[in-house]
């Protein structure tokens, strides 16, 4: 199956954590016992190529895959089990009304074209995420900031117009660029443990160990990311060797020619990819909370997961994967019922249901999840059209002119519940509670403050089925058992591949 998601990345809290130099981190994976070859160059496959090399203008989730703590880094980074450590941040304070950020910059980082790097670098990749015509998931993510200023070459200090208990976490995912580097889109200057060695569009992307890196080096010689487009032809290439890992299986079928072969190993990582029917909650009949509970129930989510992933993947019932803190189990709430969907349809004025359409990415497994939807709609006197998009045109027509009923859309990323506090999001859920709730949550003086509103939120837009979360995605990484230290979890898509050796 061929699957790209679009991240709609989320707003949260992580506290910045013991120092750890970047070459540090590790992931799963077990080896056959021969020792490691320092020479070897990793070979990795994947259904997700860039559509161009800046995060900052609309490279996708391939660009991150590929890029994200490997070629660029941040002043803090988001490790495979969640948390966050500084990276080119050397330290950090806050003031006592958490408001003022001062970060004091590592001695000695370069960027790969030579040019030291200094707190103007951070000023302009700070700005670059937030300038208006950025395409960054990231950029609405990010309190109002009164001003960025650079005191010396080493410190920088942000004023925010507000407490954002979130702004380190949010600061994980901003890429620090050569301020002097121009156009990114085709090119890279980052200051990680591997430069760019070439992309072939439609083929590869080719990555190299850098010498001169600051911290910890890159246990390989390099890596390439290979590029399929059919999840059958990606399974191929591990089976010959062609590849050594998978970074996200999406064909539950091939898993047994895995699972059953010694030399491969299955890893079942954690994933927060929520696979959504989202509802324009602004557009007649879903502006109605009953018909949006009536459609929830009406849809078997249990089968539907089955048909797709077999005995992978988890129910949710929320906006909220296990691996937030605010979890909470909500699969109770609008469960499947046939009955009660019927019920609803009528106190709602739809006792013979109505006719809605359906806009549907054109990759796996949305075509065959929307005609799963339209049959269960079906039994309830729901009438489903699908129309079929691209994922430009989606990005265009729902996301941004938010021209649609309702749609069927992964959101990738942990945390990011608080986009139900947001009344302009494409969706259009708007509870002036809720908003409150979230609003509150940011700006909490504690994790546990910030935890209990979030708590409290994430069990209203379940009530008010905001959405109907179907289900949510394993995170199954294949790789040879010659390979060890890859991450698992590939949270918010990054695939660090600095700590992978080869026996």
């Amino acid at each position: 199956m061929k699957k790209q998601r679009i991240a709609l990345l989320g707003a949260a809290l992580a506290t910045a954590v013991a120092l750890a130099a970047c070459g540090s981190g590790g992931g799963s994976g077990s080896s056959a016992g021969a020792a490691p070859d320092a020479n070897a160059v990793v070979q990795v496959g994947s259904l997700y190529e860039p559509q161009n090399l800046d995060n900052t203008g609309g490279g996708g989730q391939g660009v991150t895959e590929a890029f994200n703590g490997n070629v660029y880094e941040g002043l803090f980074r988001l490790t495979d089990d969640g948390k966050v450590e500084p990276l080119l941040a050397a330290s950090n304070t806050v003031s006592a009304d958490g408001l003022t950020y001062t970060f004091t910059l590592r001695d000695g980082v370069k960027f790969h074209s030579g040019k030291a790097l200094t707190s103007a670098d951070v000023k302009y990749s700070i700005e670059k995420v937030l300038a208006p015509d950025s395409k960054s998931a990231r950029k609405s993510s990010f309190p109002e900031i009164k001003s960025i200023t650079t005191p010396d070459a080493r410190t920088v200090t942000v004023t925010l117009a507000a407490r954002s208990i979130s702004f380190v976490y949010n600061l994980s995912y901003v890429w620090i660029v050569n301020d002097q580097a121009g156009n990114l889109a085709a090119k890279e200057d980052g200051t990680g443990p591997y430069t760019l060695d070439g992309w072939k569009r439609g083929s590869s992307l080719t990555l190299k160990k850098n010498p001169s890196y600051w911290g910890t080096p890159a246990k390989n010689a390099g890596v390439v990311f290979h590029y399929f487009t059919d999840g059958s032809a990606l399974d191929n290439a591990l089976l010959t060797n062609a590849v050594d890992v998978v970074t996200s299986e999406q064909n539950p079928d091939a898993l047994a020619q895995f699972t059953d072969n010694p030399a491969y190993k299955v890893n079942d990582g954690h994933s927060n990819t929520k696979l959504l029917l989202a509802f324009n909650d602004k557009v007649a009949p879903f502006n109605d909370v009953k018909v949006r509970k009536a459609v929830s129930s009406a849809i078997d989510d249990k089968k539907l997961l089955q048909s797709i992933w077999g005995d992978h993947g988890s129910l949710i019932g929320s906006m909220v994967p296990p691996t937030d803190p605010w979890y909470t189990d909500l699969t109770g709430v609008n469960a499947y019922d046939v009955n009660a969907a019927k019920a609803l349809l009528a106190e709602a004025g739809h006792p013979n249901g109505f006719t809605f359409t359906l806009d549907t990415p054109n990759y796996d497994p949305h075509p065959t999840v929307a005609a799963f939807v339209k049959s269960e709609l079906a039994k309830v006197g729901i009438t489903v059209n699908i129309n079929v998009i691209t994922p430009d045109q989606w990005y265009t027509k729902v996301y941004q002119n938010k021209d649609f009923t309702a749609t069927l859309q992964e959101h990738v990323n942990d945390r990011d519940v608080v986009w139900y506090g947001d009344p302009n999001f494409y969706w259009g859920y708007d509870n002036p509670q809720v908003t409150a709730w979230i609003k509150q949550a940011e700006q909490a003086g504690s994790e546990a403050e910030q935890t209990e509103l979030l708590k409290k939120a994430n069990q209203q837009i379940a009530a008010d089925a905001a959405s109907d979360w179907l289900y949510l995605y394993p995170q199954i990484v294949v790789a040879s058992t010659k390979l060890s230290g890859y991450p698992v979890n590939g949270l918010n898509s990054q695939f660090y591949a600095y700590g992978i050796t080869k026996g």
